[in-house]
């Protein structure tokens, strides 16, 4: 029997030393992690990301074995359609929207869903690689040759997103493979730590300190350089082995108020 490949993971969410309110959202579970970020400005920011991550896990723990690509897709949909659901029910939230970063796996091959700003990266060999692309003004002025990556941190629109999980249908966002070997670790990180700390850091972070410890010392680099937004850090390791971890919600999510409709997703029957 071969390899069953797994997720053993840790999370931090930090309301920040200036928002007053937590927006962000996050899971860790042995086959599926998640950040939502509300998107700032947007009525109820904290309904969209903490519904978000709930459609995404809680399908996730439904269907543990389904194919990972498949799975993300449908998921996303579905939590576009609760976004939708959520503003017909209460129109005050007209506006809410959320970025979205996924990754699940069916035990031996993963997939990685994105849409908005917040950012997923791999950490194989002391090396840290960006799996994820912006969605922001910003991001499309650097592919279009009239921004540098370097000018991007201080930019006064650097924040405005483009693609996000705001109750459109039609964005399905960006769901691909993604190559993970047992040892990699997966970063998944809201905005409120990549717009102050630099890659650079976050690699060297990464480098010194296991996952418990480096998704706090993440989170008080963060807050060292103004902690200016809501922070959420996820770093799990992929493991080998059938035992499961413990399900961590974290931020928005931990507040089952915020969700929409838990009933959307359908879980198995307990024997």
């Amino acid at each position: 029997m071969g390899q069953v490949l797994r997720f053993s993971g840790v999370a931090l969410s930090h309301v920040g030393l200036v928002r007053t309110g937590n927006e962000d959202s996050g899971f860790v579970g042995s086959h599926c992690l998640v950040v939502a970020d509300g998107v700032g400005g947007a009525a109820a920011g904290e309904v969209a990301s903490a519904t978000a991550a709930y459609v995404v896990s809680a399908r996730s723990l439904a269907q543990p074995t389904a194919e990972p690509v498949a799975l993300l897709r449908s998921a996303v949909l579905l939590a576009q359609a609760q976004v939708a659901a959520g503003v017909r029910t209460d129109p005050a939230r007209a506006g809410m929207a959320t970025t979205l970063t996924a990754v699940a796996t069916d035990g031996s091959t993963f997939a990685l869903a994105h849409v908005g700003d917040s950012r997923g990266y791999v950490f194989r060999e002391d090396r840290l690689t960006r799996v994820t692309t912006d969605h922001t003004l910003v991001q499309r002025l650097v592919d279009d040759g009239h921004l540098s990556e370097a000018d991007v941190r201080q930019h006064p629109r650097r924040n405005v997103v483009m693609r996000s999980v705001n109750g459109d249908l039609d964005e399905p966002g960006d769901v691909t493979l993604l190559r993970l070997a047992l040892g990699d670790r997966v970063l998944l990180v809201s905005d409120g730590l990549t717009d102050l700390v630099p890659e650079a850091r976050i690699e060297n972070l990464l480098a010194r300190y296991d996952d418990d410890a480096a998704v706090e010392a993440l989170v008080d680099a963060a807050l060292l350089a103004g902690g200016t937004d809501n922070v959420t850090c996820l770093l799990a390791t992929v493991v080998d082995g059938n035992r499961p971890t413990l399900d961590l919600l974290v931020g928005a999510a931990r507040d089952p108020r915020n969700v929409v409709d838990a009933a959307a997703v359908r879980m198995p029957r307990s024997a």
